[in-house]
């Protein structure tokens, strides 16, 4: 593995995981991947008050679903452990130490109040809302009387004159002219550290070598250019890949289906789908349906980093899904379909898995997400329901009688193939087309005249089930 390669995923445990930071995530695994380099994963906790999902446990289960493996973190560890920034508070004090003593950063006495204040008037002036560096203003003996007096304070970074310039992949040579940012906290009152700062000193120490992350970071990266020119290090390369949004061409938020990975679990995507529509976003492949190892290899991070926005097309995710319910092995998709058919239909749960498997298998080229599993099997679980029109629609006239032949003859003979010879051999005994009579049987089976082969249905169903299917049929058409 490469050293010089160092990439992160660093969520806040502060909501779902969405579509969002699921990309984030698996555009820097599949860099790594491709670079042979590390990708890690640090989970940014520094706000208990907002945090949902304590050490970010939910976050890394669902990594591990979505098949996203990372070589450090906070459950495998790693040589800059600890990847939870709760457990860094010492780090970051040391180096706002170092802060200290080359006198890039002040105390700021200044309230929540008096700042909106001072916004509120730049903006009525129509001024950039800003900063004024008033505390920076203080003298000693101001500092030393307001600290005499208990009065709270934060940190603040004291940006440098000049410009300052970052590498992105899609936009090249960005340069800041930092007299346009405000000098920035680096602590809160109750002394804790800001996002910031937090995240500047963590990349700087788990030698990050390439950010990753969405585009609304971009003005931010400036600030933490800042603080790597403070300390003499190289900054990294970045990339400020563009934001998802839907049809309306507004960002994807909550609102949205498939928003969030829950969304796409509750209707039965699978996580090969996910990462493979995620991956090819915005890009143009030749090939489209390609696992994750495959997609790694496929990405020309160069050519394919763009800026701007991306549309969600959730026909598309469909598309994929579809795709990849097909290419599985049967045991994986009958083991993800179990847990659907089990909260529709009890009885699912005392099938075996190869009973699943044998269930799904005549179905899942008509299968589009896992949940397409629950109406499709509905016939099997439930007794279908027949309408006397749709059956009197397939001329059930002239097929009663055969019916008839059919429960009477065959009513003992439990081999399914048998069976079947034995419905055709009716059929043109009685010198009529088949297709009809398939339909009619379908319907009497399933209450529905399109889907699973007649062939199917008979291996599928219980001999004495599809008995009874048919003479409950004559016996609705009778009334």
């Amino acid at each position: 593995m490469s050293n010089s390669v160092r990439v992160r995923f660093a969520p806040s445990p502060t909501g779902i995981m969405h579509l969002g930071n699921i990309r984030a995530a698996l555009i820097n695994y599949l860099f790594a991947g491709q670079k042979k380099g590390a990708f890690i994963v640090r989970i940014e906790d520094t706000d208990p008050q907002r945090n949902v999902d304590p050490a970010g446990k939910q976050i890394l289960a669902d990594l591990v679903w979505l098949g996203i493996t990372y070589n450090e973190g906070p459950d495998v560890g790693g040589p800059y452990a600890p990847y939870l920034q709760s457990e860094r508070s010492e780090l970051y004090q040391e180096y706002l130490g170092t802060l200290l003593k080359k006198n890039l950063v002040y105390r700021c006495f200044c309230t929540q109040e008096e700042l909106e204040k001072k916004r509120l008037r730049q903006i009525a002036l129509k001024m950039p809302p800003r900063y004024d560096r008033t505390c920076l203003k203080l003298s000693a003996p101001d500092v030393e009387k307001k600290l005499a007096e208990g009065i709270p304070f934060i940190w603040r970074f004291a940006l440098p004159d000049g410009e300052i310039s970052v590498v992105d992949l899609a936009r090249g040579v960005i340069k800041y002219n930092l007299k346009n940012f405000s000098d920035f906290p680096i602590t809160r009152q109750d002394g804790s550290f800001t996002f910031v700062f937090a995240n500047f000193v963590d990349d700087l120490t788990m030698k990050i070598s390439h950010i990753f992350r969405g585009e609304e970071h971009i003005s931010s990266t400036a600030l933490q250019a800042a603080m790597y020119q403070a300390f003499d290090a190289a900054i990294p390369i970045f990339w400020h890949f563009p934001i998802i949004c839907n049809a309306e061409g507004k960002k994807l938020s909550k609102r949205d289906f498939g928003f969030s990975l829950d969304d796409l679990k509750r209707e039965g995507f699978l996580p090969q789908a996910i990462v493979n529509y995620l991956a090819i976003l915005g890009g143009s492949f030749e090939q489209e349906i390609m696992p994750l190892t495959e997609l790694a290899q496929a990405i020309d991070f160069e050519k394919d980093a763009s800026a701007g926005f991306i549309k969600y097309d959730v026909e598309k995710l469909r598309w994929i899904n579809h795709k990849w319910m097909t290419l599985l092995p049967i045991e994986q998709i009958a083991h993800r379909s179990r847990t659907f058919l089990e909260q529709a239909y009890p009885a699912a749960a005392a099938l075996s898995d190869l009973q699943i498997a044998e269930l799904i298998q005549p179905i899942r080229e008509e299968l589009v997400t896992l949940a397409d599993a629950v109406p499709a099997l509905k016939f099997y679980f439930e007794k279908p329901q027949i309408d006397p029109a749709l059956v009197r629609a397939h001329n059930f006239t002239a097929y009663h009688q055969i019916l008839h032949t059919i429960i009477n003859d065959y009513n003992q003979v439990t081999s399914a193939d048998e069976f079947l010879t034995g419905i055709k051999q009716s059929c043109k005994d009685a010198n009529l087309p088949l297709k009809d009579l398939f339909i009619i049987i379908r319907i009497a089976l399933t209450g529905q005249e399109q889907g699973i082969g007649i062939k199917e249905l008979l291996h599928m169903l219980p001999h004495e089930m599809i008995i009874k299917q048919l003479e409950h049929l004559l016996h609705v058409m009778q009334q």
